[in-house]
């Protein structure tokens, strides 16, 4: 009578537990990226040269961010670049209505002065000056200073132009 030899079964055996091991230990493969389908509206921010880190603008971005993230309204921002002047930002503001933003927000000395002479230009634009200004028709100021109420406002803002109001 003949045996089998003894390692066959032991080969078989390691061969089975190397591939459950190497099937088990296997990277994963990156999930496919998701690409977000935003609305055809627009906010957009103008800021003073500190950007969106500045004390004034960061609670402003940062509601227009989570307003985004729920509505799916598209939100850019734009420093001024140069002098820090209301004669300046002026330019910069022009160029976020030739942007076709739906409603633009200013924040910062700057921006904030900007507002009334641009918005005088461009009667069909919408801006939300947050920050010593004049209102119009076409201009809605926000006073609040805390950055909760600020933030909060933004939120809003962004997500009226979401629903169609004002």
């Amino acid at each position: 009578m003949r045996t089998r030899p003894l390692w066959w079964p032991v080969a078989a055996f390691g061969l089975v537990v190397a591939v459950v091991v190497g099937w088990a230990l296997w990277p994963e493969g990156e999930p496919e990226p998701r690409q977000r389908d935003y609305r055809a509206e627009t906010a957009c921010l103008l800021t003073g040269s500190g950007g969106v880190a500045a004390p004034e603008a960061r609670p402003v971005w940062t509601g227009m961010q989570e307003a985004s993230l729920a509505t799916l309204v598209k939100v850019q921002f734009l420093e001024v670049d140069g002098p820090q002047t209301g004669e300046n930002a002026e330019t910069f503001l022009a160029s976020l209505v030739q942007s076709r933003c739906g409603v633009i927000l200013a924040v910062g000395d700057a921006p904030v002065r900007a507002v009334r002479p641009t918005a005088a230009r461009f009667p069909s634009a919408r801006f939300v000056a947050f920050g010593a200004a004049t209102p119009g028709p076409n201009v809605v100021v926000e006073q609040a200073t805390d950055p909760e109420s600020v933030q909060r406002k933004a939120v809003e803002v962004v997500s009226a132009l979401a629903s169609g109001r004002d």
